[in-house]
């Protein structure tokens, strides 16, 4: 059987990148991608490199950016432009091949096993050439890893920045990534990190050859999993990529929206508002992508600690339904937090996930509730046209009125999340 040739190319610090190919006079500057600092929007989303070197790291505030680098060059992100340039550089993938996997905005991998034939039968000349044309008709560098499996192509992506080729084979392997830090493996963050190296697992081959059970006694199921990717295991496929099917089909498992309040949060009632905006603009693109959901997660981040809290549930059948989407992300949220007792969210957001196509076939109940869900969806489905055709403010829900703190949100326009998951 012939070893599989799989790619990872990896945009380098795409946001910047895509502003400075449409503004070249910013290249070679410290370039900062950041949200709205009245909003409490105010942190590093993409830095350019040269902003990099001089200490700007993502999540960090604009105010500390500032202090580290104060000639930066601050940009408002651009979300439709970042989009078009993702499906341009995918339409370039699928030149070489129809297997393509999106993996965020900025990341793909592609399967070239049976395709490298068309550019000199080398997987890593289809690299160099990709890497070319990103550069002369996108604007944009990329680095790109090669190897016979998925995880350790995306090591080889990260392995050289910018601008590298990076090729992982069974001989080089244990040089180039058992000798990493653990923590460079994907799905090892940092709390997993930590947990490793209290083992005494530091790098990747230390993980690679630790003791199975130890291993799986102190992660659990995740630990066998990233234990496996240590040891060039993955044998995972490409998930072929349609250019014509929206993105949701393929890399989305989960619609949500989250939101940093542009004030703390300190009464359920205002919790409940908030979270029901996001909540609506979850559902709404629910419906636009023909989707319902199982499992619906809430979320809050402490105003002081910065520490989150989720909670999820699954429902009894799928839905898309606002109403049934908000009010039970507004319960879990409203369960995990004590505001009487002084508690204040800072930020928080609606997770919907475990998605079905909206036409499955679910077990009616017996008490005639059916009729009246088809009566709200009806109602929600015209509440979207009206919002389509004129604007999301076009139809506004009360609390938002009596409430002006919250008159300027739109969540349907701002603060879109699509978590990405590397496992189906």
């Amino acid at each position: 059987m012939r070893e599989r040739a799989v790619l990872h190319v990896d945009m380098n610090c795409f946001y910047a990148s895509v502003e400075m190919a449409e503004r070249p006079e910013l290249r070679g500057k410290p370039v900062i991608v950041g949200g709205d600092e009245e909003a409490r929007h105010g942190i590093v989303l993409t830095a350019s490199y040269p902003a990099k070197r001089r200490g700007v790291k993502t999540a960090m505030t604009l105010r500390e950016a500032r202090r580290v680098c104060p000639e930066a060059i601050i940009v408002p992100p651009r979300y439709d432009l970042y989009m078009r340039y993702s499906s341009i550089a995918r339409r370039i993938y699928n030149q070489y091949t129809d297997l393509v996997e999106p993996f965020g905005l900025d990341e793909a991998w592609l399967d070239v096993t049976n395709s490298m034939h068309l550019a000199g039968g080398d997987a890593m000349l289809v690299a160099r050439e990709i890497s070319e044309r990103m550069v002369t008709e996108l604007g944009v560098t990329v680095s790109i890893g090669v190897s016979w499996n998925k995880i350790f192509a995306k090591f080889g992506s990260d392995y050289d920045k910018p601008d590298g080729l990076t090729q992982v084979t069974p001989q080089n392997a244990c040089d180039i990534v058992w000798k990493a830090p653990v923590g460079d493996l994907l799905y090892v963050g940092r709390a997993t990190k930590a947990k490793l190296n209290h083992m005494g697992i530091f790098s990747i081959g230390d993980l690679a050859c630790a003791d199975d059970d130890a291993v799986r006694r102190r992660l659990g199921k995740m630990g066998a999993v990233v234990q496996s990717f240590a040891r060039g295991l993955d044998d995972s496929p490409v998930r072929p990529f349609e250019p014509g099917i929206g993105d949701i089909e393929h890399v989305v498992k989960g619609v949500g929206n989250g939101i940093t309040t542009p004030f703390d949060l300190a009464d359920a009632i205002t919790a409940r508002q908030v979270i029901w905006l996001m909540g609506e603009s979850v559902a709404q693109r629910l419906r636009a992508q023909g989707l319902a959901a199982r499992t619906i997660c809430a979320y809050g981040r402490d105003f002081k600690t910065l520490e989150g809290r989720s909670r999820q549930t699954t429902l009894e059948r799928p839905t898309q339904l606002t109403s049934e989407i908000c009010k039970t992300a507004a319960d879990l949220l409203c369960a995990d937090w004590d505001f009487e007792g002084g508690a204040r969210i800072r930020a928080l957001g609606v997770r919907a996930t475990n998605l079905v196509p909206a036409d499955s076939a679910v077990q009616l109940d017996i008490f005639g509730q059916e009729e009246a869900r088809l009566k709200e969806l009806q109602l929600d489905r015209a509440i979207d046209s009206l919002r389509g055709r004129f604007g999301n403010h076009a139809v506004r829900r009360l609390s938002e009125l009596s409430d002006e703190r919250l008159a300027d949100l739109d969540p349907q326009r701002d603060n879109v999340v699509h978590p990405v998951s590397f496992f189906a």
